[in-house]
């Protein structure tokens, strides 16, 4: 029965792993985890006079290099100066030469978010009016061909390892400690060893190029290597190869020393030390994912960084636990088989594994998301709807799985076998491949017969052949004892639907894994809503003003604080020299209006030196601020600046130009 699953079963996984590739493929490698949310000048916007600088502003901080920042006139020609800096918050700028001509001007950055993933794209404004350029926008989005294609398969292959090994290791110590012994299950935790150690080592030599020039040929670039070992990513990524080392160690334990341990009280003491030691060290390599990557960044930090490990760990319980129990039930020695106390008691593991999953992936689902919307609304949270669904495929699945461990019969042991096949001998029965019986399909004599008749026949000669002879005799007797008990083990249709139900659920977390794997490389649906909202304010604040001559301008904020990202919206109205009506709407990123203990307004115009006129809106109602007999002396292109304090410590000032009067 074995020989005609095992073709299915390859089949199975092949088609699981192509799977997995192409929603890697599909899921674009170099996708944002920062936006850009504001810039001076605005996309699209023409503006009278050469600006001093660029600036963008990003929705979190963002590591940049001295080529981050570029702005290329008509022809292509670089016209800024200096390194980019960082000017306030995640504003950065780079200063222009002085007396640009009129043109079209294209702005193209490259930057690396703080959770490490790489934002790159590009933007034009015109000096004057709008002229032809040479310069392609659309070459400047982030496509990072093979380098992100390999970095993202390279992560896939990272997170699997992590779950084979870990989990597998759990199985053996926590559920079927006689698999410590089994050279199938060992081989697959070393076979997630080796995976993750080789997937790190590649992801350290590919971060420079990914986060760079997008080139094959710069991946053995030492001095990109040597830059990627100062940045918190390349951090991680040796503290991972290091936690490796003493995961070697523990490997080597369990499989060795371990196994051969007979003792009933050193075996308990070692599997509490391997215990305690294995939860360590599995806990110090999901840390080296929650430090750099979303949990590291963002809302509650503090708190998203340990409930990421534990999402982690459960996800390594369970489906490390599950690829180690189908390992046992197809590849089990038959004198081994996998018993049903230990399938009960992964059941068990599973089941707290599911309840952990739940909770902390519904804490990291808020945090990432913020709203409902986002979950249709946003790719992130498109994902994450798929990812559910999985999940609960998945636990629907592994609920039969339960129903067949509940029926599992226990496979006799190797010393009742022997005692029945003896009980057949003395009735008269005649049993199959017994030692001291002939069998009628081969032919063989029993082997105590070969072994006189072969003494007897050599007496004058040496006794070698007939040491040969029943050497191999005993070879074909253990080989047909074998067959006999796992014929008898998976004539089980118990063990057989366990089976069955246990390789749909491993056929699924192949493509759970995939979908998470893109889910990481994903920009959250809260950054995601945010830029949407910059890019109306652009939209807004580019079209000046409309018919009724009133004026909006719409600026993200985040104060770093708890509570402290948001939208506040300026409505000045008409929008002239003279007076002003003022209206200030702040909301969270949801589109909420929520109240804070301050907010101000100023106007500044650079170009005659006038201001900062500052303007304090008395409170209205919930998230809405108003002023009267806003003053506008004359009419430019004023600066307006807004405050927004969010607590006693936490502030921040976002600004914005604007074409009055």
């Amino acid at each position: 029965m074995t020989l005609t699953i095992a073709p299915r079963v390859r089949a199975l996984v092949l088609l699981l792993l192509a799977a997995a590739c192409a929603l890697l493929a599909a899921a674009g490698p170099a996708s944002a985890h920062a936006a850009v949310t504001g810039s001076d000048p605005g996309q699209g916007a023409v503006v009278d006079k050469a600006p001093a600088r660029i600036s963008l502003t990003f929705s979190e901080q963002v590591a940049m290099s001295d080529d981050s920042l570029r702005v290329l006139d008509p022809e292509g020609k670089r016209v800024d100066t200096g390194k980019p800096s960082n000017v306030s918050g995640t504003t950065y700028a780079v200063p222009l030469h002085s007396g640009l001509p009129d043109g079209t001007y294209t702005v193209a950055y490259q930057v690396v978010s703080a959770d490490s993933h790489p934002v790159a794209g590009a933007y034009t404004f015109s000096i004057g009016a709008p002229s032809k350029t040479s310069v392609s926008v659309s070459g400047q989005s982030a496509d990072d061909g093979v380098v992100g294609w390999l970095y993202g398969f390279g992560r896939y292959v990272s997170y699997a390892g992590f779950i084979v090994m870990a989990g597998g290791a759990a199985f053996v110590l926590a559920c079927w400690r006689r698999g410590s012994g089994v050279r199938p299950v060992q081989r697959f935790v070393v076979s997630g060893w080796v995976a993750l150690t080789a997937a790190t080592l590649a992801l350290l030599l590919l971060r420079g190029s990914f986060t760079g020039s997008g080139k094959v040929a710069d991946v053995f670039d030492l001095s990109l290597l040597g830059q990627v070992l100062q940045t918190k990513t390349g951090a991680a990524l040796v503290s991972r190869l290091l936690l490796l080392a003493a995961a070697a160690l523990f490997i080597a334990v369990l499989f060795g020393a371990y196994d051969k341990r007979e003792d009933a009280q050193e075996k308990r003491d070692l599997t509490f030390g391997l215990s305690i030691g294995g939860v360590v060290v599995a806990a110090g390599l999901a840390a080296s994912w929650a430090m750099s990557e979303h949990a590291s960044v963002g809302l509650q930090a503090g708190i998203a960084m340990p409930v990421d490990v534990l999402h982690l760990l459960a996800v390594a319980a369970w489906l490390g636990g599950l690829g180690s129990l189908l390992v046992a039930l197809y590849r089990a020695p038959a004198d081994t088989p996998v018993d049903r106390p230990a399938v009960r008691r992964f059941s068990q593991i599973a089941f707290g594994s599911v309840l952990t999953l739940i909770a902390t992936g519904t804490y990291q689902s808020w945090r990432q998301l913020g709203s409902w919307s986002a979950f249709t609304d946003t790719r992130y949270g498109q994902l994450l709807l798929a990812k559910i669904g999985l999940v609960v495929v998945m636990v629907g699945v592994a609920w039969i799985s339960r129903r067949w461990t509940g029926r599992l019969a226990e496979t006799a042991p190797v010393e009742a076998v022997a005692v029945r096949e003896k009980e057949r001998v003395g009735a008269g029965a005649e049993p199959a491949g017994d030692v001291a019986t002939t069998d009628a399909g081969d032919g063989d004599a029993p082997a105590t017969a070969h072994s006189d008749t072969d003494t007897d026949t050599d007496t004058d000669t040496d006794e070698h052949p007939g040491s040969e002879r029943a050497a191999q005799l005993a070879r074909q007797q253990a080989a047909r004892d074998a067959a006999r008990q796992k014929r008898m083990r998976d004539a089980d249709p118990n063990r057989f639907g366990l089976r069955r139900s246990v390789l749909a659920e491993a056929g699924i977390a192949v493509v759970l894994l995939a979908v998470t794997t893109v889910l990481t490389q994903t920009e959250p649906g809260r950054t995601e809503q945010e830029a949407k909202a910059a890019s109306s304010s652009s939209a807004s604040a580019s079209s000046g003003t409309g018919t009724s001559g009133a004026l909006t301008l719409n600026m993200p904020f985040d104060t770093g604080g708890e509570d402290g990202k948001g939208i506040v919206t300026v409505d000045l109205d008409p929008a002239r020299v003279g007076d002003n009506e003022m209206h200030v709407f702040v909301e969270r990123p949801n589109g909420r209006a929520f109240d804070i203990p301050e907010v101000k307004v100023e106007f500044t115009l650079k170009a005659k030196d006038i201001g900062p006129l500052p303007v304090v809106p008395d409170h209205i109602a919930t998230g809405h601020w108003s002023a009267n007999g806003v003053q506008i002396p004359m009419a430019g292109d004023w600066q307006v600046d807004v405050t927004v304090r969010t607590s006693d410590i936490d502030e921040v000032t976002v600004s914005k130009n604007a074409q009055i009067g």
